[in-house]
Order: structure tokens, then sequence, then C-alpha cells
């Protein structure tokens, strides 16, 4: 039984993830329990009692034991950074240096319940077109192999020229009939390259760019990552991480790889002394005017890290009510395409009918 709950365990610690829901719960309550000035041992054992999370209770138990045996609490976190992410571990350490790791957690709790936010609103908007595409996906695949083969039956002994969308649809029934095995197959290579093919940093940075040349997405992508962009840097600035230090650590925070790209080549012309805003004005096709003009001033008056606050409130904001409107655009966009489904099927199936009642 001993054996089985060890292999349970290593099983949790390599592939469960710790969720964000149980990073914010941590963040608040040793936040709280830091300022009240519990020690840091015995606060890292009363949230490893809570038992929200099983991964979450092993690693605390793990880092109890690491900070009694006298490491830090950021090294403590180290063998975490997929967990908790490089930029969580660097503010730590930062806040621990400062004398102010209270203040820093309350400011990586605020952050990550935002980010929580910002990403329920997108995960909700994208669900029912998400279930619209698959259901329209399915009911094409059920139409063409068990629909369509007995309506077009109908039409084979028929000695006459049948219309140009009926033989189409013909055509296509024949086809998924005669090829389900190849079809089943290339789609299965085509799903499998994709993945694979994102696997690799050449691919992942070609569909990057391929999503920010898509009408609607590709504004959508930019907002989220001018947001997270604004926030990481805004507070790891004000936990005195040097900026080209922040820049390379918010650059791996980053989703799209095209903006990750940008911000660490951005931090190696920092560090030879170039002024931020002018070395993002060479990338306006992704860092808009506005955040380039709000840099500016924000390193001519020494406000960096406000200025940077309220740009990720702006952006948040606008990626919340873009959230909210989205279904309500694509909407009309995916019924159109069902409309237009419907109505070829149904002129196919009606024209050679009326066709036959129109000769007798």
């Amino acid at each position: 039984m001993t054996s089985l709950n060890n292999l349970s365990d290593k099983f949790i610690m390599k592939f469960a993830r710790v969720p964000i829901s149980g990073k914010i719960f941590f963040l608040q309550n040793l936040s709280v329990m830091i300022k009240a000035g519990v020690p840091l041992d015995q606060a890292l054992k009363t949230l490893g009692e809570q038992g929200k999370n099983r991964k979450l209770e092993m690693i605390i138990n793990e880092m109890i034991i690491k900070v009694n045996q006298g490491k830090s609490f950021s090294e403590s976190l180290e063998p975490y950074k997929y967990d908790f992410g490089e930029m969580f571990i660097n503010m730590i350490k930062a806040g621990e240096a400062g004398g102010n790791l209270e203040s820093v957690l309350q400011k990586l709790y605020l952050q990550t319940k935002r980010d929580h936010t910002v990403r329920s609103k997108i995960k909700n908007a994208l669900t029912y077109p998400a279930i619209i595409i698959v259901a329209m996906v399915f009911i094409a695949f059920f139409m063409a192999f068990f629909v369509l083969p007995n309506i077009t039956k109908m039409f084979a002994d028929i000695n006459t020229q049948l219309p140009l969308v009926t033989r189409v649809l013909i055509g296509f029934s024949d086809f998924c009939q005669n090829n389900v095995v190849a079809i089943i197959i290339v789609c299965s290579l085509l799903v499998l390259g994709f993945i694979e093919a994102m696997r690799t940093k050449r691919g992942r940075h070609i569909f990057d760019l391929i999503l920010l040349e898509i009408p609607i997405v590709s504004g959508i992508i930019k907002k989220i990552n001018l947001a997270s962009l604004a926030r990481n840097l805004s507070s790891l600035i004000q936990t005195d991480i040097p900026i080209d230090q922040s820049l390379v650590i918010t650059s791996r925070v980053l989703n799209n790889s095209v903006f990750r790209l940008a911000l660490a080549e951005a931090a190696e012309q920092v560090k030879k002394g170039k002024k931020l805003d002018l070395i993002l004005k060479n990338n306006k096709k992704i860092f808009p005017p506005l955040l380039i003009q709000m840099i500016a001033i924000g390193e001519e008056t020494g406000s960096l890290e406000e200025i940077l606050q309220n740009l990720a409130d702006f952006y948040e904001e606008d990626v919340s009510q873009t959230m909210d409107t989205l279904p309500t655009i694509i909407e009309p966009v995916l019924m159109l395409t069902i409309g237009i489904g419907v109505a070829g099927i149904a002129l196919a199936i009606l024209m050679p009918i009326y066709s036959l009642s129109s000769s007798i």
C-alpha cells in the first residue's frame, strides 16, 4: 500500500498542475499571515494542512523541510519553477532582499487574481463558439457518412443531367464513403503534425505570426499580451528588479512568441543603454503608439512602474469588454455559415426533384 501511495505521489508531482485558484488561496493567506508576524515555516505548515490541492499540499510540505534546513523562501521555491513561474520566484527573491515580502506577496496575489479574471473571461467568451464549431464538424461528417448516401441513392438511376450542386453533393458523399480509412489517417496525421510543429520554436513562431494577421483574432491577442506585458513589467520594476532583467522575465511569461522575441531583443538593447520607448518604436506592428508614448513619459518622469500599471488596467478592461462583445460578433458569422450549408444541401436535393416534376 505504501509503494502505491509513493507511486501516486510521484505521478502527481510530475504530471499534475497547481490550479490558479490554488495559487490565489496560497498567496492571499500567506500574505495575511506574514503581515501578522507569523513565522514563515508556521505559516506554510498552516497552509499545508488546508488540503485545497494535493500537489500544492505536497509542494508546501517539501518547502517546509527546506525552510527548516535554513534555505530562504525563494530557494525553496526554485524546484517548482514550472508550477509557479520565473516571475513569481524572482519577485519573492526581491521581496526577501528588500525586507518587504508581505508587500510582494500581496502584489502577486492581486496580479494572479486579475490574471484569473481575464482568463476566465476569455474562456467563457470562446466556449460557445468552440461548441458550435465542433458540433458543425460532427454534423457535417454525420451527414456525409449516414444521411447523404441514402438521399443520393434516389438520383443514381436518373438518366438526366443533374444540377451542378447535386453532383457536387453526390461526389462529396461518394468520396467520404469510399475513403473512410484514408480520411481518418490524413486527419490524424494533420493533427499530430500540428501538435509536433507547435512543440518547436519555429513552428510556434510561424503559428503566432499567422494569428497576428487574422482580423479580430489579431486585436484580441495583442490586447491580451499588452495587458500581461504592462502588468508583469510594472510588478517586477516595483520590486527593484533591473529593467533589463524585468524585460527578460516578462518575455517568458507572455503567450505569443512574437511578443516574447521582441521583449527579449529589447532587453539586450536596454543593456546597451538605449531607451525602451525608442526600442519599441522599431516594432510598431505589435506595440501601439499609446504604449510607446506612455512608456516614454514614464521614463522621463521616473514613474514608469505607475504608468505601466495604469496601462495594464486599461488593456485588461479593454480585453474584458472585447470578450463581452465577442459572442455577439461571432454568432451571426456562425449562423450564416450554418445557413449556407443547410441551404446548399436543400438546393442539391430539391432542384432535381423540381426538374423531374416539371418534365412530367
